[in-house]
C-alpha cells in the first residue's frame, strides 16, 4: 500500500500553519534560552506524566497476565516502580530533575559506547569511520560531564531543547514563506 503524497493545493492553502508553528518553535526556543528553569519545569512534568501513565499501563498488564495466567510479577513490580518514579518526580520536582539528568547522561553513554562499537565493526567496510567513533566518544564524555554536574545537565538540556526548538522553528517559518510564494506566483 502506498502512502498518499499531499497535493501541492494542500500544503499552498495550509502555509500559514506552518508558519504559525514556526513562529510557536522560535518563541518556545527564546523562552528556554531565556527562563531555563520553565523549561527544565515542564520537562520534569512530563517525565512525571510519563513514569505514572507508563506505570498504571503496566499495572494493566499485570492484571491481564494474571487473568491469562502468565507472568506478571516483573509488570507488576514495573508497574509499581512506574507509579512511584511519577509521584516523586511530580510532588518533588528538585529530584525529578535529577532523574531526567541521569536518564539522560545514562542514555548518552549508551549511545556512545554503542556508538564505538559500531565504528569498530565497520573500520573494514566503509572509510570515514573515524566520525563515528569521535561521535560515540563525544557522547561518551557529554554523558559523563552532565552525570558528574546535574546542575549544569539540566541547563545543558534546557539549552539544547532551545536550540532545537528555534532552528526548527526558523526552517518552518522560512518553508511556509517559500510556498506562499510559490502559490501564489503559480495561481
Amino acid at each position: 500500500m502506498t502512502m498518499a503524497m499531499p497535493q501541492i493545493s494542500e500544503l499552498s492553502s495550509n502555509w500559514w500553519a506552518l508558519a504559525l508553528r514556526g513562529t510557536v518553535g522560535i518563541l518556545l526556543g527564546l523562552l528556554a534560552f531565556t527562563m531555563p528553569g520553565i523549561t527544565i519545569a515542564a520537562l520534569v512534568t512530563l517525565f512525571a506524566l510519563y513514569a505514572f501513565v507508563d506505570g498504571v499501563l503496566a499495572i494493566m498488564a499485570a492484571i491481564r497476565g494474571v487473568r491469562e495466567h502468565d507472568r506478571w510479577g516483573w509488570m507488576l513490580l514495573e508497574g509499581i516502580a512506574g507509579i512511584f518514579v511519577g509521584v516523586v518526580a511530580f510532588f518533588v520536582p528538585a529530584t525529578g530533575a535529577i532523574a531526567l539528568v541521569w536518564l539522560v547522561a545514562a542514555w548518552a553513554i549508551l549511545t556512545g559506547v554503542l556508538e564505538i562499537l559500531a565504528a569498530y565493526r565497520l573500520r573494514r567496510l566503509i572509510a570515514g569511520e573515524w566520525m563515528l567513533l569521535l561521535a560515540g566518544f563525544l557522547s561518551v564524555a557529554l554523558g559523563f560531564l552532565i552525570a558528574m554536574r546535574p546542575g549544569i545537565g539540566l541547563a545543558v538540556i534546557a539549552t539544547w531543547i532551545g536550540a532545537y526548538a528555534f532552528i526548527s522553528g526558523i526552517a518552518l517559518l522560512v518553508l511556509a514563506f517559500r510556498i506562499k510564494k510559490w502559490a501564489h506566483e503559480h495561481a
